[in-house]
Parts: C-alpha cells; structure tokens; sequence
C-alpha cells in the first residue's frame, strides 16, 4: 500500500482517450485519461461509469442535451445510457474514470478510438 501521486501518474499518460489504469478496488478499476476533441458515441449495456474531473470542463453529450462537467465535479453515467464525451477549444482535459473491470471502452462500438488495453501505471 503506497499513496498515488495522481499529478506524477499523468505525466506517465501517453495520448488522449487511452486510459491508464492506477489501482483496482474489488472489481472496479480506477483509471487515468486525458481527453481533447470529441469522442465515440457508445453505451455500456452492464456497467456504470463515473468521471472525475481533475483538470478542465468535461462536455458530455447525450442524445437530448449536453452536461457540462466542471474540475472539481463528477458525473455517473447508468448502463445503457449513450453518451458521448468531449472537450471545446482544444482544452486537455484530465479524468479519472472508475469503472467494473469488465467495462469495454467503447461498449458495443468499434472504433479507431477503441482500447483494448489499459497499461498499468
């Protein structure tokens, strides 16, 4: 058991929308990313999911409006709801995602965006 220094793990993220795993608790795993542009229009049909912001505005978009997530605020998105998340004006932004370890990036969609594999950092 060590303390995490989330400033120095982000500086070990490589690319945007790649996550990076830090930890595991039980069956979630706790995951660092950085986000610029726009993203993949997906659902999870099994699992939640839930965005920190730690650094800049987080915009996710849904089929009906779009919330706009602030650093400091969190957002829990339900299994199957699609969503779509994005940032404005070419802002970098950091999250930390805490999800099942069964979660698939995208869900059901493939895409150029799509992980497979989140490194361990």
């Amino acid at each position: 058991m060590k303390s995490i220094n989330l400033k120095e793990k982000y500086e070990l993220v490589s690319g945007y929308w790649h996550p990076h795993q830090i930890g595991v608790v039980d069956n979630m795993q706790v995951l660092l990313a950085k986000l610029k542009g726009e993203f993949v229009w997906h659902s999870h049909v099994n699992e939640d999911e839930l965005f920190q912001i730690v650094k800049g505005t987080l915009h996710m978009q849904f089929r009906d409006r779009t919330e706009i997530v602030k650093q400091g605020e969190i957002i829990i998105i339900p299994k199957g709801v699609e969503h779509c998340p994005m940032t404005k004006d070419d802002e970098e932004v950091h999250v930390m995602l805490f999800e099942k370890l069964s979660t698939s990036h995208t869900g059901n969609v493939q895409d150029e965006k799509t992980q497979t594999n989140y490194p361990e950092i």
